[in-house]
């Protein structure tokens, strides 16, 4: 009993810092909720560890038999434990600044987790009070399911068992339906316990009929192109294990709890990875989807898009594109030294300090360009590079949503080829979503303005917020997990975070 009243007293650091969790001599009902809710922290991606929960579940167990100051310690070690869950729950356990410097999302500093967990005893309502302080993100509950079922998977001998072998090789470079492979079995066996194919499908001694159905389903849920043709990049998914998949979601969740909650009547996510842009509405505090289209993001290896939230306050109409000056010097100077030509034919000028414009193209100018004396834009029309419309959130990178005269980008699968900025698919939808509520501003008017080369911006009445956001792991409508890749290489630096705080900061 001494070394438990000794965890317990390096737990408390004074006597104050408890609520009461002990009547009578006898630990009191939140008390059982409290530990419980703690043992179970693994349910939200969360350490029990991180919160002693064992330890916290034996003092517990033993509380009646611990004298004033024992009972005291345990009030103040159970407090504790449960002000720093609450606010891991809501707010995550690293700042993910530290790792990615690129990222700018505010903690939303509203919430206190002291004041939260004061009240939820005061008013006998605990575990209501921790299901409110759960990240208010639409993902979230279904990564939640999502995290336990691949939990289960993993902790089955029998079915978490089946990746320990990796899949036999494939008779050539790729496996087309209809050939023989000796995998087939095994592969079915997997794409039943993920859920992509029936157990009750027929299985041959050929690839065909329903597991390429199957696979099918594997492929459209892991980014790939889901044409039923096994290479090299489906085989690789194929051999995640749910161990692994567990690990991914758990990432997912901790990059919601930093992910800015939807409070705008009308809010717009990017998510960089799955190369996605969704529109939301807000109603009582839920979010419904309004809209979702394909975008084209920036480069792994050079241009990432940075991640931030701020507020869509213009669309510019048949824009001018103001090259940057990075971009100017290292890539448009070169091209037109090659080729003078190519100033007139795709519509750049010379723009100076006093906005005086300069169409013809002179070793002076693009000397001047590599200066910082001049800079350089492209005119409206169909080869700019900014499309016809572009939807403007003023940001310190200079990042906007914009369309694009590549349009066959789309088709895709992987999408990072921009400098940064953001091309959507479908910008007349978008902007109907975004002018929605602004008189005259219809799909008719919203074409006319984007045909007319002519640059016009517009204010919004009221602005919305626009979230860039990276999670390699989603959930479908119909319930399905969605996985991405990790083109930033951002799930790998969070990983190891976590794994040296979870560490470091364990009572």
């Amino acid at each position: 009993m001494g070394g438990l009243l000794c965890v317990l007293t390096s737990w408390a650091v004074a006597q104050d810092e408890g609520f009461a969790w002990i009547a009578d001599g006898r630990p009191n009902q939140e008390a059982h909720q409290a530990v419980s809710i703690l043992l179970g922290a693994a349910a939200d991606g969360l350490e029990p560890d991180d919160y002693g929960a064992g330890g916290l579940e034996q003092a517990l167990a033993e509380a009646e038999a611990l004298d004033a100051a024992g009972q005291r310690a345990l009030e103040a070690a159970l407090t504790r434990a449960m002000t720093r869950y609450l606010a891991d729950l809501h707010g995550g356990r690293v700042d993910l600044r530290v790792i990615q410097p690129g990222q700018r999302f505010e903690r939303d500093n509203g919430f206190a987790p002291a004041e939260v967990l004061q009240a939820a005893l005061a008013a006998g309502r605990l575990p209501e009070a921790v299901r409110e302080a759960a990240p208010a993100q639409p993902d979230y509950p279904g990564l939640r399911r999502a995290l336990g079922w691949y939990r289960e998977l993993a902790e089955d001998p029998l079915r978490g068992g089946l990746w320990q072998t990796p899949l036999a090789p494939l008779p050539g470079r790729k496996l087309e339906p209809g050939q023989a492979w000796a995998g087939v079995g095994d592969l079915a066996r997997r794409l039943v316990a993920l859920g992509d194919l029936p157990a009750t499908a027929r299985l041959a001694s050929r690839y065909e009929g329903e597991v390429v159905a199957g696979l099918r389903a594997f492929q459209a849920r892991h980014g790939l192109a889901a044409d039923g043709v096994i290479g090299r990049e489906t085989v690789a998914q194929l051999e995640v294990s749910p161990a692994h998949r567990m690990r991914q979601i758990v990432l997912g969740l901790e990059r919601l709890r930093w992910t800015p909650r939807l409070r705008a009547p009308r809010s717009i996510v990017v998510n960089v990875p799955e190369f996605m842009l969704r529109a939301y509405t807000l109603e009582r505090g839920a979010a419904t989807l309004a809209l979702q289209m394909r975008v084209i993001v920036g480069k792994a290896l050079d241009t990432r898009t940075p991640l931030f939230a701020e507020d869509m306050r213009f669309i510019e109409f048949s824009p001018y594109w103001n090259v940057p000056p990075s971009i100017a010097q290292a890539e448009l100077v070169p091209k037109l030294q090659r080729s003078p030509g190519y100033l007139a034919r795709q519509g750049f000028e010379f723009v100076d300090g006093g906005g005086h414009v300069y169409t013809t193209l002179a070793p002076d100018r693009l000397n001047a360009v590599l200066r910082g004396q001049l800079r350089i834009r492209q005119r409206p029309g169909p080869k700019n590079a900014l499309g016809d419309i572009k939807f403007v959130f003023p940001n310190d990178d200079n990042i906007y949503l914009h369309h694009t005269p590549s349009p066959g980008l789309f088709a895709r699968q992987r999408r990072d080829f921009s400098h940064g900025c953001i091309r959507v698919e479908a910008p007349v939808a978008l902007a109907g979503f975004v002018l929605a509520g602004m008189p005259g501003w219809d799909e008719a008017r919203i074409r006319e303005a984007m045909a007319r080369r002519s640059s016009n911006t517009l204010r919004l009445r009221e602005p919305l917020r626009v979230v860039i956001a990276y999670n390699t792991v989603g959930v479908a409508p119909d319930g399905r997990v969605l996985f991405h890749p990790d083109i930033y290489g951002h799930d790998a630096a969070l990983d190891a975070a976590l794994r040296r705080g979870a560490r470091a900061a364990a009572p």
